[in-house]
């Protein structure tokens, strides 16, 4: 055998072995893993929030939609920390 055949040969052991690790690795990664735990607390449904998606589905009509209006009246108010108890 001569130089450029032993080169080849270990071209072809190298790609062989470099194929089957990547296999192996793969097939490992495919192994269902334990499901993530659960949130210990779970906070109750947030009715504004439903209200919001619905507004969001609506798109352009929601700007004329007076429950849309008050929900992002009410989600405004929440999110810069007004009380809207004693206001107006």
């Amino acid at each position: 055998m001569d130089g450029k055949m032993l080169a080849r040969l270990g071209a072809v052991v190298f790609i062989a072995i470099a194929v089957t690790v990547t296999a192996i690795d793969m097939a490992r990664k495919d192994e269902p893993s334990a499901p993530p735990p659960a949130p210990a607390f779970q906070s109750p449904a947030d009715p504004l929030r439903g209200t919001l998606r619905r507004c969001q589905q609506l798109g352009e009509a929601a700007a004329n939609d007076a429950d849309c209006l008050a929900a992002w009246a009410q989600s405004r108010d929440r999110f810069l920390g007004r009380d809207r108890s004693g206001a107006r």
